[in-house]
Parts: structure tokens; C-alpha cells; sequence
């Protein structure tokens, strides 16, 4: 094999690589379109722009994973970000990257909050339960006499209906004609 085809085939798998590390281009063109809703952006343009993000991001990335491994970490955290952040000479990022994750730990804890108000009520896990069992087995008990009452109404009406019935069968005054059958 030549070495321009051994270079081609690097280039190649050097393409598909990075390929698979760059942003999604509708998540960029998204973005494009909400930053500069007025003007079209050629597809060079929006190229160099996904380039341009995802080569910010990998450097980023880089040097906090570097922070972190000075630091013997194993977790590249968001303290490792932005100080990548200030080291590569990017304050004004790095504010709007705190102010981002300050937002971002205000909605966690408001998810933590609300998921823990079944631990502010001073009733074990266990006692709820059985509580909310007590309350079923109410229901289904409840829901029984119900049916039992309107299946009683059905029969009652039932048997008043077949009573009419036979009343008008038999015809008025046929129960008196059984008394003069005796000869």
C-alpha cells in the first residue's frame, strides 16, 4: 500500500471520528436561527459554526479534564469547568457558566424539595401504605354494598313486574274461581 493511500485511509477515519464528536446540526441550526432570526446563514457557515462548537467544547473539556487529574480526581466536576474556563482566558464565559449552573442547582433542589414532602410529613413509609390500603379496601367494601343494594332494587322490581304480570294473566277476581271448582 502507498503512503498517500495509508495517509487517504488516516483522513478517512480521522473524518468518521470526528464525525461522531460534533454537536447535532439541528440543535445548532436552532440556536443560529434564534440568535439571527433576520438573516440567512449559508451551509459553509453553519458548518464552520457546528466546527467552531464542537472544537470549543473539546477544549474545554481538555483542560478541565486536565484541572481535574492535577486535582487526583476520577469525576470532571462543574468547579473543574469553569476554572478551565478562567485558565483558558475566558472570564466572561465563565460568569455566564455560573450563573447557568446556579440556575441549574436552584431547579434541582426544587425537584429535591418536592419529591421529599412525603418525608416532611412525619409518617413512615410503611404507615402510608397501610393507610392507602385501609382506604382501598374502603372503597372496594363501599363500592360492594352498592352493587349488592342495586342488584336487591333490580330483583324487588323484578319480582313486583312478574306479580303485575300474573295479576293481569289470571285476570280480576281469578284467584276466587279455585275456591268454586268443588262439586
Amino acid at each position: 500500500m502507498s503512503n498517500l493511500q495509508e495517509n487517504d485511509d488516516d483522513l478517512l477515519g480521522q473524518e468518521k471520528e470526528d464525525d461522531e464528536l460534533t454537536l447535532p446540526r439541528a440543535s445548532i441550526n436552532k440556536m443560529i436561527k434564534e440568535l439571527v432570526p433576520n438573516h440567512r446563514v449559508a451551509n459553509e457557515s453553519r458548518e464552520l459554526i457546528l466546527n467552531c462548537c464542537s472544537e470549543f467544547i473539546h477544549l474545554i473539556s481538555s483542560e478541565a479534564n486536565d484541572v481535574c487529574n492535577k486535582r487526583n480526581k476520577k469525576t470532571i466536576n462543574a468547579e473543574h469547568v469553569l476554572e478551565a474556563l478562567d485558565k483558558l482566558g475566558f472570564p466572561d464565559y465563565k460568569e455566564e457558566a455560573e450563573t447557568v449552573l446556579n440556575d441549574c442547582k436552584e431547579v434541582a433542589a426544587k425537584r429535591r424539595k418536592q419529591s421529599t414532602r412525603l418525608e416532611h410529613l412525619g409518617i413512615p413509609e410503611e404507615e402510608l401504605l397501610r393507610q392507602q390500603q385501609e382506604l382501598f379496601a374502603k372503597a372496594r367494601e363501599q363500592q360492594a354494598r352498592e352493587e349488592q343494594l342495586q342488584w336487591m332494587t333490580l330483583q324487588a322490581a323484578a319480582v313486583q313486574q312478574n306479580a303485575e304480570l300474573s295479576h293481569l294473566n289470571n285476570g280480576p277476581g281469578a284467584d276466587d274461581n279455585d275456591d268454586d271448582d268443588e262439586y
